[in-house]
């Protein structure tokens, strides 16, 4: 254990570190003796690290069963452009993507219109699997023009983000996005991705991000699973209204 971190802390990091691995949703945990003896603390310590993991909802309790690994559910803020690593990062939960697909395709309608390229252009398209604490959270499916999709798809898509990719390697900062959300069900290819049945509740999101110039640079179709997150937001009452019913 390293001294420098409180040992209930490294207990839950050790834990984390296997979701996705040999512990997966609805898997039971060890038992605390188990625990006690596999990482050397007390009882206390441990109970607290699993307390941690319940609070984070990352990890269910029932009474005389034991504790479980839950399903990850979040609450995202509609605030700010932020992609999936930030998100997660500022929950403290390691992610990862893993990458299905990379190709260069012509560009169907819809993406044609959300990158403004002209009829007959090409595209690269690329789709990965986003997982936060092992578990898949977000398919997504993203389309980039060539000149910028090129110099991303010879890059590391698994461990390095699109957003970071473009913004501090290939000199394509990102100033803001558009978002268009509705509920969906999981088609096939969708569900055996997310690793829920088929037509189960998903929210879709498709996602226009601009550069400089507002130049489209990054169309991305998100597909969330349902039982995994929320979004919330907060919106202002137009001043012209303000005080209009009082």
């Amino acid at each position: 254990m390293n001294t420098g971190t409180p040992l209930y802390a490294q207990v839950e990091s050790a834990l984390l570190a296997r979701f996705g691995v040999d512990l997966r949703p609805g898997d039971q945990l060890p038992t605390e003796d188990k625990l006690i003896e596999e990482y050397g603390v007390s009882r206390i310590t441990v109970r607290r690290a699993i307390q941690n993991l319940v609070a984070r909802n990352l990890v269910v309790t029932e009474r005389g069963r034991g504790s479980f690994v839950a399903v990850p559910r979040f609450s995202q803020p509609l605030t700010a452009l932020t992609g999936f690593v930030e998100d997660m990062e500022a929950r403290g939960l390691r992610s990862r993507a893993r990458v299905l697909l990379v190709e260069e395709i012509a560009a169907s309608t819809d993406v044609r219109e959300a990158l403004e390229l002209p009829l007959g252009a090409e595209v690269t398209h690329i789709e990965r699997v986003r997982l936060a604490a092992g578990h898949p959270v977000s398919f997504d499916q993203t389309y980039l023009p060539l000149d910028l999709g090129r110099l991303v798809a010879r890059d590391d898509l698994e461990n390095e983000p699109i957003f970071t990719l473009l913004e501090t390697r290939h000199g394509t900062p990102l100033i803001d996005a558009s978002y268009a959300l509705q509920a969906s069900t999981a088609q096939p290819a969708v569900a055996d991705a997310l690793q829920i049945e088929s037509g189960s509740a998903i929210f879709r999101i498709d996602r226009t991000s601009y550069t400089i110039g507002q130049r489209p640079v990054d169309y991305e179709v998100l597909h969330y699973r349902g039982d995994s997150i929320t979004f919330t937001t907060r919106l202002s009452r137009p001043e012209t209204n303000a005080g209009a019913d009082q």
